[in-house]
């Protein structure tokens, strides 16, 4: 049945020189990375060989979301488009005469975005919501425009389920009646990002979430096309593991010959009970088998979400199977804290709702470690994954990352502050993507996003640069050719450095940031500090180790917790070119960046702070919710190979 459907169908004054440099205000020749075969896009004004910075969400929700629906959210595709590039939205709750009663709108446009709403539920929503449908009036169908949350859990179950399969009052005993109702919402969804659409000036992808989560466990991955090619989105109802998804989406996408390219992003591993990145293989027999599997899956998901409105996904301290120091960085913005199991080897059940055991493979940080040894095993690293940042607002809201303004993600279901000062305290605004790429094109964009030039932010827009090599000059930072230079005789992040040549000491790497701008009503928190994370794996066994490289984990600065104004020193920009110093050259190694802001308000002080003191919930004098939060941006990584 899919398979015919699919037939069918205002700035701070920065140091010049580093401002410059970071933002490849300067001339020479980098070729650029090639586009798709037979592009169109046009040349933009500004389109640089040495790339330029864009911000955007590749995980937004609308309508079209069976939990975003069941929250009251009514923003259309079209809107959320709309809202990225500036203009105002009115959420839930509405009053009587169904007008939203909240205005919200993003403190600076996005240049690009994706519309991710769940697969699952594309037809059955629309049948539910359309009264001449043939199986509106089914019982399903009623407790969803209800609101009754048991509709909600009559849908998400079947995510969760051994073999998932649509209800049948909706429906119909054969799915057809929600398989034809999927085409116009697809059809739609395809239309409102064609409109958006600007080249040069936005970019909207085509896009869709598909929602597996056997046992509870959380594998959600969003597919993002890079064009208009595109096929019926393959959703858990026909392939229920990761294995059978990427098949399929090579199979009536990669394979068909239409101009359809796309590439999945796992996202929320951190509620997956070690589910997400799991080592398996399955029907292998042999190291070959594993080896193409592994490379398989490297190629189909080349970046993974490491930050979002759920919490953050890079690390987490006092879990097994990795030999380090404890990185204090790791208590970052959790959604679950201790005690809880630890999974080990294993995997648990239950993720999504805060159960089961928690893994090291829940994180990024792990992921990449198990890469390495597998690596070191079978020859490939099936988890080589560059690094972006999202919202997965169910608003129809992308973008909408500001502490100062949060007011939740989850429509009607957090739309007052004891509910987002009380069960859903663990969540917040989200996160960016940073993407260096030539222009503001489909192409251009999504072709960065394949080799991993990006970065991810925790919903700040510092701009974060690494790049690695082997011969960097120490005074590259003060070079008015730093880019030339570092592309020339280095790789950006994403990529493995090059073979070591004869004589040469250790990797290193060019790092540069400047902290985020903001706007003339708030403007954005000076940097702190850099620092760069390594992996490495010695017989077998995962190693981290943490370096601060630049700025001051000293500087003293703070946040007066009562006004939100910030307190104490900090860089507009920070420059720096480190070696390894405990490099072996026999060891495969990956390092990435972290850039940390100074302390500032976390969303819950700014909305406690304009609360009646006897309108206050508990969370606001609770000593173990965070007061402050460090914004910071990750690097996607760059990986050393030992010669064989």
């Amino acid at each position: 049945m899919l398979r015919s459907l699919a037939r069918r169908g205002v700035q701070h004054a920065l140091p010049v020189l580093v401002a410059v440099t970071l933002l490849a205000g300067c001339g020479g020749e980098v070729t650029p990375s090639p586009s798709a075969a037979g592009s169109t896009e046009p040349a933009c004004a500004d389109r640089n060989p040495l790339r330029n910075l864009y911000f955007g969400d590749l995980h937004v929700h609308t309508i079209y979301s069976f939990d975003a629906y069941v929250w009251d959210t009514r923003t259309t595709p079209d809107q959320a488009y709309e809202f990225a590039r500036g203009t105002p939205l009115q959420l839930p709750p509405f009053d009587a005469n169904g007008n939203g009663t909240r205005e919200v709108q993003i403190d600076r446009p996005l240049d690009f975005t994706a519309v991710t709403d769940h697969s699952e539920f594309l037809g059955e929503i629309e049948t539910c919501m359309t009264p001449d449908s043939p199986t509106y009036n089914s019982a399903n169908c009623q407790l969803l425009r209800s609101g009754n949350l048991s509709g909600y859990a009559n849908l998400g179950f079947q995510m969760t389920a051994p073999t998932p399969h649509r209800l049948k009052d909706i429906c119909g005993s054969d799915g057809s009646i929600c398989l034809a109702a999927l085409m116009p919402v697809w059809t739609h969804m395809q239309a409102a990002a064609a409109a958006a659409n600007d080249p040069c000036h936005f970019t909207s992808f085509v896009a869709y979430e598909y929602s597996r989560s056997p046992n509870g466990s959380t594998r959600h991955r969003n597919v993002i096309f890079r064009n208009e090619h595109v096929i019926v989105p393959v959703s858990a109802f026909e392939e229920s593991t990761p294995q059978g998804l990427w098949q399929e989406l090579k199979h009536m996408c990669l394979d068909a010959g239409t101009g359809c390219d796309l590439l999945v992003i796992p996202h929320n591993s951190n509620e997956s009970n070690g589910r997400m990145f799991q080592i398996e293989y399955p029907g292998a027999v042999t190291d070959d088998d594993k080896k193409a599997q592994a490379e398989f899956r490297a190629s189909m998901e080349p970046l993974v979400e490491i930050y979002q409105h759920k919490g953050d996904s890079e690390c987490m301290n006092g879990l097994s199977g990795i030999v380090g120091a404890t990185d204090e960085q790791c208590d970052f913005e959790k959604r679950r804290t201790a005690p809880f199991p630890d999974c080990g080897d294993g995997t648990g059940t239950l993720g999504a709702v805060d159960g089961g055991c928690v893994s090291r493979l829940d994180f990024v940080r792990g992921a990449l470690l198990a890469g390495l040894q597998q690596e070191d095993l079978i020859g490939a690293n099936p988890y080589r994954l560059g690094f972006v940042g999202d919202t997965d607002t169910h608003n129809g809201t992308p973008g909408f990352t500001n502490e100062r303004t949060f007011v939740g993600h989850q429509g009607a279901n957090d739309a007052s502050p004891s509910v987002l000062l009380g069960a859903n305290i663990h969540l917040g605004p989200g996160a960016l993507t940073g993407v260096w790429a030539e222009q503001n094109s489909r192409d251009s964009l999504f072709d960065a996003l394949r080799r991993k030039e990006t970065f991810a932010t925790s919903g700040t827009r510092i701009s974060a640069r690494a790049f690695g090599g082997w011969s960097f000059p120490a005074n590259l930072c003060g070079d008015a050719h730093f880019l030339q230079t570092a592309y020339a005789e280095g790789v950006p992040m994403g990529s493995i450095l090059p073979p070591r040549p004869a004589g040469s000491a250790a990797p290193t790497l060019a790092i540069s940031a400047l902290r985020d701008p903001g706007t003339a009503d708030q403007l954005g928190t000076p940097l702190q500090r850099i620092q760069v994370i390594k992996g490495w794996v010695v017989n077998g066994e995962a190693h981290q180790q943490v370096y601060d490289v630049a700025g001051n984990a000293q500087n003293a600065a703070s946040v007066d917790l009562t006004t939100c104004a910030p307190q104490g020193p900090g860089a507009d920009a920070l420059c720096t070119v480190w070696t390894d110093p405990d490099f072996e050259p026999a060891q495969r190694a990956f390092y990435y960046v972290r850039v940390l802001e100074n302390p500032s308000c976390r969303w819950s002080t700014w909305l406690c702070n304009r609360l009646p003191s006897d309108q206050q919930p508990p969370a606001c004098s609770d000593p173990t919710v965070p007061k402050t939060i460090q914004e910071r941006a990750w690097t996607s990584p760059i990986w050393y190979e030992p010669a064989t």
